[in-house]
């Protein structure tokens, strides 16, 4: 198909003109056209399936041109990335910085950035000092707050986010793309985050934003474009929209509520944590727990908020006995003592938990989704020393319908899936295992709106039946927004518990802090 000339306007770097993406049976992309004007933070937005990641991959030359219909203008001319795509690309100006972070982790900051053209003395050896140097102005030209010469493995992740970026920026990046930059930051690096990326802007390059995180479009982005089912819905200036408008574009209907009203009436207390501490297994030295104490309702969802490192992960994963060894403190299930000394322990007693990290904990996932959520639930399907097939598909199937996950057919493997349908996954496969007490931590991390709502309606529906939920969250909104009652964590102890209808952001960040302490 020959592509008709487009006369490119002056302010704009990128034109996307009719761009189509066809798959064996699937149209990715569909006649996708807009704009992104130079030096602006442009923000792209979209459910899982919506598109954004094979744009980027065309834009990228992950997919070279001749692999997709329609034109592209970069900087005023045709973009054809072709034989060397990928390195074409970056040679153009155009750079990605991927969610899973590219960096050799024993090498150095300045080994990261100039790997496969450093500087060279004259008898052919690496000429260390210029390298540092040079690494040293590209630092500093974009106050990015890291030393040329520190090893990657001993970065914390915003740091390393950081050397990611400076090694984009080396090659003369003119567009820089941002995929789910924010996913493992901190509030403190997030900050930082978004003073780098006005520096960008201030020395003239474009950004291009994706996130799940719908509010930080509005605190940086100056234009934002939504993907729906492969199709450009809008482009509009950010001040021109609203958190409800986005979200009404992205899943074609209007959202009247981010989280659904439940029915939920908590019952009696049939959990306790009382005064846990407990240290890291590895380290006897190291304190993971410091007297943690709060008690779990029928019913009721538990709110467990908190700043990274306060320790809410290693609060969940101490008490299904994976990780903390415990020193001293109780826990009762009705009113008794129990003893967890691994996850096996836990699931006796009718615990189940649905871990933070989905892709490394949760599934294995190039196993189908059958296998994975039959996994933990074997005992229930042996007979004989053989598994029952058939009542294993029966309650796959069950579960599947249950949580409507989307796939062609259970034996799909789960690195195929979204993931929104990862996560349903993950939780199928506990509920297969009926539990009174699900442990849900950052269930709806990396996943689009319109598959937060549905695990929100599910949490509702499964405490609605007396299941007893633990929900530990990043989104003090989500945090708010879903529980009864939310315990907030700080440097290992439990500093207050609030009542819905008295947490505020500004009292949860204020006990999670420190600041305060509730007696």
């Amino acid at each position: 198909m020959t592509a008709m000339r487009r006369e490119p306007v002056e302010d704009n770097i990128l034109e996307f003109h009719n761009v189509t993406k066809r798959f064996p049976g699937v149209v990715a992309l569909n006649d996708v056209s807009f704009s992104i004007k130079r030096g602006e933070i442009h923000g792209i937005c979209g459910e899982n399936g919506a598109g954004k990641s094979t744009l980027m991959k065309i834009l990228s030359g992950v997919y070279p041109y001749g692999t997709y219909e329609g034109t592209i203008l970069y900087d005023g001319k045709e973009l054809r990335l072709e034989d060397r795509s990928i390195r074409q690309a970056i040679e153009e100006g155009i750079a990605i910085v991927y969610q899973e972070l590219t960096l050799v982790p024993n090498m150095t900051v300045g080994e990261n950035i100039f790997l496969g053209k450093e500087p060279l003395l004259p008898n052919g050896s690496i000429d260390w000092d210029r390298l540092y140097a040079d690494t040293a102005k590209i630092l500093e030209k974009y106050r990015l707050d890291i030393q040329p010469q520190a090893i990657v493995k001993y970065l914390g992740v915003g740091k390393m986010q950081m050397a990611e970026i400076a090694k984009a920026l080396a090659e003369n990046a003119k567009v820089l793309i941002l995929d789910e930059p924010t996913s493992a930051l901190t509030e403190a690096e997030v900050d930082k985050l978004m003073e780098i990326l006005q520096t960008l802007k201030e020395h003239g390059v474009t950004c291009i934003y994706i996130t799940h995180k719908l509010e930080e479009f509005f605190r940086i982005t100056d234009s934002i474009t939504v993907l729906r089912d492969g199709k450009a819905i809008i482009t509009a200036p950010t001040r021109e929209l609203n958190l409800e408008k986005l979200v009404s574009y992205m899943v074609g209907r209007e959202m009247k509520e981010r989280f659904p009203k439940g029915n939920r009436h908590p019952g009696k207390v049939i959990f306790e944590v009382e005064n846990l501490h407990a240290i890291d297994p590895n380290d006897p030295e190291k304190k993971i727990l410091n007297g943690v104490s709060f008690d779990l309702r029928e019913g009721e969802i538990l709110g467990i908020a908190g700043l990274m490192g306060s320790g809410r992960t290693e609060l969940v994963t101490t008490i299904f006995g994976e990780y903390g060894k415990i020193t001293q403190g109780k826990i009762r299930l009705d009113g008794k003592e129990i003893h967890i000394h691994s996850a096996r322990d836990a699931m006796k007693y009718g615990i189940s938990l649905v871990p933070e990290d989905r892709k490394r904990q949760g599934l294995v996932l190039m196993q189908s989704i059958l296998k994975n959520v039959s996994l933990p639930n074997l005992d229930r399907f042996a007979s004989f020393m053989r598994i029952d097939e058939l009542a294993e598909l029966k309650a796959a199937v069950a579960q599947a319908k249950n949580l409507a996950i989307k796939a062609s057919t259970l034996q799909a493997p789960c690195d195929s899936l979204s993931g929104g349908n990862q996560q349903k996954v993950v939780i199928a496969k506990w509920l297969l295992s009926s539990p009174r007490i699900l442990i849900m931590d950052d269930p709806t991390r990396g996943i689009d709106v319109g598959a937060k709502y549905e695990i929100y309606k599910l949490m509702n529906e499964l405490a609605e039946k007396g299941v007893a939920i633990i929900m530990i969250s990043s989104e003090l909104e989500e945090v708010l927004g879903m529980s009864d009652r939310i315990v907030v964590m700080h440097e290992g102890r439990s500093n207050g518990c609030l009542s819905i209808h008295e947490a505020t952001q500004e009292k949860i960040m204020t006990l999670a802090t420190g600041i305060a302490e509730m007696v």
